[in-house]
């Protein structure tokens, strides 16, 4: 690299983590109370409704649960579940036979190589089936309190985009980006009130800018039209 690109590309930076730390505070204003929207007890319950989630609203997936953790209370439970039985509780939540297929090799990994107990270990949790990077810092910061990462899903995506906080679109890059421009400390919570943010303002087809509390810091990228 150039010394006069190398010049730029850390005043890209810099700029950014200024712009970063002032989305942070008028989102700790805006969501004090942020938390995630799935319920759940332990880890392993957030580690399930988390891999059912994928494409499915929260309110479905705990419409689900309930019942889905009566039936399967634990890893060992869930690994020697019949698929059939295990489609038809979550049938719900979309893509079904994918999810199932997920859960049953996600718990069958959890029992031959962790007894049975969700791993607080990010790479021992993404080479479990059907646990990408996002749900892996879902459940390694939400369950466990440990930021391994930002929570990357449609809404961080989106969000992180119009907010100016990335010119990316692939999940990693994006995470990337945010890891480098966000203090470790507030990675588990913005991704927690960012995700709240889109789903109540920043919406995906039109976004409500005239109502938005981000609105004076907000570049807007990609925003054709709002409210």
């Amino acid at each position: 690299m150039q010394p006069s690109t190398s010049k730029s590309h850390a005043s890209t930076v810099n700029a950014r983590k200024r712009h970063a730390k002032k989305v942070v505070a008028e989102l700790k204003r805006l969501y004090p109370d942020a938390r995630c929207g799935l319920d759940f007890k332990n880890p392993f319950q957030l580690l399930v409704a988390t891999i059912l989630s994928a494409q499915c609203t929260d309110k479905r997936v705990n419409m689900i649960t309930p019942s889905l953790f009566a039936r399967y209370p634990d890893a060992c439970a869930l690994a020697s579940a019949v698929t059939d039985e295990l489609e038809a509780i979550i049938r719900s939540a979309g893509f079904f036979r994918a999810k199932a297929k997920s859960l049953l090799g996600m718990a069958a990994g959890l029992v031959e190589r962790h007894a049975g107990e969700v791993p607080a270990d990010l790479l021992c949790l993404i080479k479990l089936p059907g646990v990408g990077r996002k749900t892996a810092n879902v459940v390694i910061g939400t369950a466990f309190h440990h930021p391994s990462g930002v929570v990357v899903d449609t809404h961080v995506k989106r969000l992180s985009f119009r907010l100016g906080l990335t010119d990316r679109q692939e999940p990693v890059k994006i995470e990337r980006d945010l890891s480098a421009s966000l203090p470790r400390s507030e990675w588990i919570m913005f991704s927690h009130r960012i995700i709240q943010h889109g789903r109540r303002i920043c919406l995906a087809r039109k976004p409500r800018c005239s109502a938005c509390g981000l609105e004076p810091i907000c570049p807007r990228a990609g925003v054709k039209s709002s409210e």
